[in-house]
């Protein structure tokens, strides 16, 4: 495939969680404000954090998120091959939107023709329909021992014609190793590509790093593009769940007053950016919590999205939750529960064909008389409802392969009114007799301001949101700008074979 340099930019990482996706986000808006007609693309993912094409497909958020910085509409070719963990060795495959199959990492490495050819496939439609595609890469691009098959950085820059950008991460310690290693065990062909690099996450005084920059451009022989502070007052969802991890079972309880919520954080959590705007509300105290506590002073508490439910419910139960959980409910706190969480507070959850797992039942934590069944097909749809009783009209995606039985002693949560822009006559959810306990299948819940207030007020009554809400079209925005104020952009647009505006 011969395509001009200039109908790619590859963003590749030093290590994993350098902020690859922040950066191919912040260039996506920068380049479409530009006026290019510019598209994402990361040929393989592994997350557990999801979304839902307008066609029915599901793809990385990463990717979801890039396509709306780049004002484009996101389809499976931005992210071909999705793999979703749901144990320590093997991962869900979800080739071009649609579940493929289960494989161990040995078994999906043994032979990665098929899932390159995909990938290979839908990077040729994207360079065909846009003028330019920003190329993420994938964990570090410089993985020798898995080099020959490694199809998501250089292997796609080669086929792409792609100019690289590498990006590191200076809060993690180690940048100058981390670039000048990286280049130095690359293959000359693929070295020459990288044309610059970007420093992310700096704190601090930049002057004092100036002498730095120098000597990093001397020693790699490639320039800095940037120097990317720490960015605060807005907020972009990040990839996956690492930078999360540093944030579980903080000391002490919630802050003085600020509404508590605790969010159990299991071993396969996904779709965590479910409850981002909550963390970023100021007048609620978030804490994730892996080991069981006392959640006295905590006013509500959120079992999340798992990618192996009948797994984390046993390990839920190894570690002692279930008696806390119990508790919270006896003293009137408000649960709820979303898909995966929603499932757990069921009676039961089956998966007859092994979809998660080995096949069999295990019993829910019977807080919600409803019962679930694993099925072999996935439900992939964006939704909108309103809120049974009331006016609030949230909307979301969904993401499940449980069809949940409600009894007649619960309550639909949700009233469907739409899927994937079809109108709709269903009901989504539970809750229990006395409002106290709720579960949905709607991820994205809480990023409906009025869904936020609902749910805080029934944690507390006097609950009056003071955050100004910025959309998610301003925060990549705020986002480009940040990053135009830090980056060379004249070189940038020179690497792409552009004049910068």
């Amino acid at each position: 495939m011969a395509q001009k340099e200039s109908h790619a930019l590859a963003v590749f990482g030093t290590a994993s969680d350098v902020g690859k996706s922040i950066v191919a986000t912040a260039l996506c808006r920068i380049f479409s404000n530009a006026g290019i007609d510019v598209a994402p693309y990361k040929a393989q993912n592994m997350s557990n954090n999801s979304g839902v094409t307008p066609d029915g497909c599901e793809i990385g958020r990463a990717q979801i998120a890039q396509a709306e910085a780049a004002r484009v509409v996101p389809t499976a070719d931005m992210n071909p091959v999705l793999l979703k963990p749901n144990s320590d060795t093997g991962a869900q495959v979800v080739l071009q939107g649609k579940v493929c199959t289960t494989e161990t990492a040995k078994g999906y490495f043994l032979d990665t023709t098929l899932w390159a050819e995909a990938a290979r496939k839908s990077l040729d439609q994207l360079m065909q329909r846009h003028e330019l595609v920003v190329i993420e890469g994938a964990g570090s691009c410089a993985e020798m021992n898995l080099y020959d098959r490694d199809f998501v950085n250089f292997r796609t820059a080669r086929i792409s014609g792609a100019s690289v950008i590498l990006v590191a991460d200076i809060d993690r310690g180690g940048v100058f190793g981390q670039v000048v290693g990286t280049l130095a065990v690359l293959p000359p062909e693929d070295r020459a590509l990288v044309k610059g690099v970007i420093i992310n996450r700096f704190r601090g005084d930049i002057d004092l790093f100036r002498d730095g920059v120098e000597m990093l451009e001397s020693m790699a022989g490639i320039p800095v593009l940037g120097v990317i502070p720490w960015f605060r007052g807005f907020t972009i969802d990040a990839e996956d769940a690492v930078p999360l991890s540093a944030k579980v079972d903080p000391a002490g309880g919630p802050e003085d007053g600020k509404i508590g919520v605790a969010a159990v954080y299991f071993p396969h959590i996904s779709n965590f950016t479910d409850l981002s705007p909550l963390e970023h509300d100021p007048a609620v105290s978030l804490h994730y919590l892996h080991y069981p506590r006392s959640l006295k002073g905590y006013k509500a508490l959120i079992l999340p999205g798992s990618k192996n439910v009948r797994g984390d419910l046993d390990w839920l139960y190894s570690l002692g939750w279930e008696a806390e959980i119990r508790l919270f409910r006896a003293a009137g706190g408000i649960i709820m529960g979303i898909c995966g969480g929603y499932q757990m507070l069921g009676k039961s959850i089956a998966d007859p064909h092994g979809v998660e797992g080995s096949a069999g039942t295990t019993g829910g934590l019977s807080l919600l008389d409803v019962q679930t069944v694993l099925e072999k097909d996935k439900c992939l749809s964006n939704a909108r409802g309103t809120i049974a009783g009331t006016t609030v009209e949230p909307s979301g995606y969904e993401i499940h392969m449980g069809r949940t039985l409600v009894s007649d002693t619960c309550t639909p949560f949700i009233k469907v009114t739409a899927r994937n822009n079809k109108p709709e006559n269903d009901l989504d959810g539970a809750v229990s007799g006395d409002g106290r306990v709720m579960g949905s299948y709607f991820h994205g819940f809480f990023d409906e301001p009025a869904a936020r207030q609902w749910f805080l007020s029934l944690a507390e009554p006097s609950y009056r949101s003071q955050q100004h809400e910025k959309g998610r079209q301003e925060s990549y925005d705020l986002l480009a700008a940040h990053f135009s104020s830090h980056l060379d952009l004249k070189k940038i647009f020179t690497i792409i074979d552009k004049a910068h505006p």
